[in-house]
């Protein structure tokens, strides 16, 4: 192609074929190590994550085939046209095995003598006969599907209208009824007078470039898909598991369940507002054998079905050391040395409480959680918390207790962390005992329970939440 003036632009001087050697030479090395960690990872092709990171791989060692011929080609100069008659030049093996060099082609269109200059790898990706005359620029769109010609027409004139540059794709149909996308960049060339007076092009056949893009977002799909396919079956599962294990809560609770009613309890969790993973996160209330009640509130470090499934061990401990008569102390720290040995170790908070009705004593200890609001006649306050950290923190860590003595209409506020969303611990605890008022004139736990709710209950949160309310009967 002869030298001209672009339109914003002088022609380049051709690079130094040494500084092209040795590009071509740091691309095959790049390749070569992206091939090695390919072969390195060798992902599992059955999964579909396996298949988009094959795919990503392949993607890339094609682009740096074909940015590795891209030089070779910058370096030797484009092939010269095919023949139109005589013995046709063997091809280099590079265009007969189908790299790059036969995918990239360049055309020259002169707008004052209607004529058109292809070289022979245009031809080649257009399926043309090297012996036919290259089409101008009014016979171009021929070849071009329908949906497509209208962007090609926009490009070409305003390229030579505008002298804007030209950068889009198109699909082309071969004579033998293939279709391939060709990716076209080009310029205006002025003349003296600054008109324009012809046009040029590098085309590109991006196809199997196109293919695999096609494949990688395609395979990124399938596993978004599978992803959200196991999320929802992880949902579901911890959900299930919840509502086997948790109480169901779903009206007030008199304790003990024989006799007369000690305590008046109610409860209610809460899911955070994503609501796609649960927590760790439960509460509970238990009649036990010596008669006291057993009344205890946790949360399990993370989310999905295994924390679930930690809750779950962890609830069940409790209650089968409660029925056994250990005392909330102990409890804890035997729950310590549990979550210290399981596979995965989490951290967790807990509180549990023994109440007897014989006396209305309350005793008591905690693991890195709020410590129990008490209310009484209109206002309330915090109990002082024995020693405890939270449980997996430290090994074979002792849990204190303390004793705090109720008296008729009491009302016990158990919380987790997450329940007043936004705010520290100090401010939570300043929130809820704000409600002091309010509590004092509800009827029964549930209502108190519906009050907590509707106060807090509507907010964002990250985390699940509990809260229990239990009231003494007078």
């Amino acid at each position: 192609m002869p030298s001209h003036l672009s339109a914003d632009r002088s022609p380049a001087e051709p690079p130094e074929c040494g500084r092209v050697d040795a590009l071509i030479s740091q691309t095959r090395r790049l390749k070569g190590e992206v091939d090695a960690v390919r072969r390195g990872t060798a992902p599992d092709t059955a999964d579909p994550n396996g298949r988009w990171q094959r795919a990503l791989y392949d993607l890339a060692l094609r682009q740096l085939s074909d940015v590795g011929d891209h030089f070779a080609q910058l370096r030797d100069g484009p092939l010269p046209a095919p023949a139109a008659s005589g013995p046709t030049r063997a091809a280099p093996a590079a265009t007969r095995d189908g790299s790059l060099l036969s995918r990239v082609g360049t055309a020259e269109w002169n707008l004052l003598t209607d004529e058109a200059e292809w070289s022979g790898e245009l031809y080649r990706i257009l399926g043309r006969d090297p012996a036919a005359p290259p089409l101008t620029l009014d016979e171009l769109p021929s070849l071009v599907l329908d949906e497509d010609r209208p962007q090609l027409t926009a490009m070409v004139t305003q390229c030579l209208v505008d002298a804007r540059p030209i950068d889009g794709e198109f699909r082309v149909v071969r004579p033998d009824g293939g279709v391939r996308t060709v990716h076209m960049m080009g310029e205006p060339v002025l003349g003296a007078d600054g008109s324009t007076t012809s046009m040029w092009a590098v085309l590109r056949d991006v196809s199997e470039l196109r293919r695999c893009r096609r494949e990688v977002s395609e395979t990124r799909d399938s596993l978004s898909r599978r992803r959200h396919a196991e999320a929802r079956t992880e949902h579901r599962l911890a959900v299930e598991l919840q509502e086997a294990v948790l109480p169901a809560w779903r009206g007030p609770l008199r304790l003990p369940h024989t006799g007369p009613p000690a305590l008046d309890v109610a409860a209610r969790h809460l899911s955070s507002s994503a609501g796609t993973r649960l927590g760790g996160t439960w509460c509970d209330a238990l009649d036990l054998s010596d008669g006291t009640t057993l009344l205890s509130m946790g949360d399990l470090t993370g989310q999905g079905i295994g924390v679930a499934s930690s809750m779950a061990m962890l609830l069940g401990a409790v209650r089968g050391m409660a029925m056994a008569g250990t005392s909330p102390g102990p409890l804890l720290a035997t729950l310590n040395r549990l979550l210290d040995a399981t596979a995965q170790p989490a951290l967790a908070g807990a509180v549990s409480l023994h109440y007897r009705p014989e006396s209305r004593s309350l005793v008591w200890a905690q693991a890195g959680h709020p410590a129990p609001l008490l209310f009484r006649g209109g206002t309330g306050w915090a109990l002082d918390p024995p020693d405890g950290v939270l449980l997996g923190a430290a090994r074979g860590a002792s849990y204190g207790q303390a004793e705090q003595t109720l008296e008729p209409g009491d009302l016990l506020l158990l919380h987790s962390e997450g329940l007043v969303s936004g705010t520290g611990a100090t401010a939570a605890v300043h929130d809820l005992l704000g409600l002091a008022p309010r509590l004092a004139g509800a009827a029964t736990a549930q209502e108190c329970v519906r009050t907590v709710t509707e106060e807090f209950g509507a907010t964002d949160r990250a985390d699940d939440a509990c809260v229990l309310v239990a009231r003494v009967v007078p």
